[in-house]
């Protein structure tokens, strides 16, 4: 099975980075490029125009190597449907700011209606699969909990969380590819110590597609992931946490996102409730660049903090699940 794992990273990545540079040719010559945030840190305003929307290779090249190399398994079927399923909203969402020509896409409310019906899809496929369970495990206590009917609504918010979360994480140049390699590290672990080589397959799959990515995303990028990329990298870590029922230990392994997010929250909150910003900007990498970091140091922190995180979230199912 190892041997398996390192040929779906080795072949993601050879095909992976071969075809980013035919595919930032041909969004070139389209001028499908990036809109930048009018209210982001100044030295972004560089970076509009450059090619994005790459998540389609590394997102297509996961699902077809992973397909290959696994079969018609249920539990790569399931993860697929809400990888690729949250990549289409990332599409949808990208295709809308390139073609007004502006940084806001979808609607945040059409955005959770897509996820809430993906959710819903999910949840009625892994029934039928018998992959379903309404139990979950508190990390490191190991105390099973049945949450019962409201189990669906908790798989609705780690979908739309960690879709959302990695999509507020990608705002600096490889920031986002690079966490999520580490985090899939991590649940190649969890998935080969628990014998769902599937997943463990899968999980190989887009390391090696996201490492290829990785080439023309490091900073200067060449070519941005777009939501199409984020959005479908955060669906794919919810579903393989709820398939493999660690979806607790996945606010662990994922914290780099989860405090992206926290911090947004945060900075509403408190400029709500007391008209001031307890950050310079956020998401909270921006709060960082303001403050004068380079992005390489921004993305190099994040990234220990990542693996951190990661084997926090591994040893805690090692000796806890």
């Amino acid at each position: 099975m190892v041997l398996a794992i390192m040929m779906a990273v080795i072949v993601s990545f050879l095909i992976t980075a071969a075809a980013c540079p035919l595919f930032i040719k041909r969004m070139l010559l389209m001028q499908y490029g990036q809109q930048i945030r009018t209210d982001g840190p100044n030295h972004h305003s560089v970076k509009a125009g450059t090619p994005t929307m790459g998540g389609i290779i590394f997102i297509l090249t996961a699902a077809l190597v992973s397909l290959i190399l696994v079969g018609p398994a249920p539990q790569l079927f399931a993860v697929l449907l809400v990888t690729l399923g949250c990549g289409l909203i990332g599409f949808l969402d990208d295709y809308l700011k390139i073609s007004r020509s502006r940084s806001l896409g979808l609607k945040a409310r059409s955005k959770l209606a897509g996820e809430a019906v993906l959710t819903l899809i999910f949840i009625i496929l892994t029934r039928y699969m018998g992959l379903y369970s309404s139990a979950i495990t508190l990390p490191i206590i190991n105390l099973p909990i049945d949450l019962g009917f409201v189990y669906p609504i908790f798989v609705f918010l780690i979908i739309s969380g960690f879709s959302n979360s990695v999509n507020l994480t990608d705002g600096v140049d490889g920031l986002a590819a690079g966490a999520a390699i580490i985090t899939l590290t991590a649940f190649i672990y969890i998935s080969y110590r628990a014998g769902v080589n599937e997943i463990a397959l899968f999980c190989g799959a887009l390391i090696g597609a996201c490492l290829g990515f990785l080439i023309y995303n490091r900073h200067p990028a060449r070519l941005f992931m777009g939501d199409v990329g984020s959005l479908a990298l955060g669906g794919s870590f919810a579903a393989v946490a709820v398939l493999m029922k660690v979806e607790l230990f996945l606010l662990i392994i994922g914290g780099v996102f989860v405090l992206e997010a926290l911090s947004v929250i945060a900075q509403v909150i408190s400029f709500q409730l007391t008209r001031r910003r307890i950050l310079l900007m956020s998401p909270l990498h921006h709060h960082f660049e303001l403050k004068g970091w380079s992005e390489w140091r921004v993305v190099s922190v994040f990234w220990i903090l990542s693996f951190i995180f990661s084997m926090l979230g591994a040893l805690a199912y090692r000796y806890g699940a």
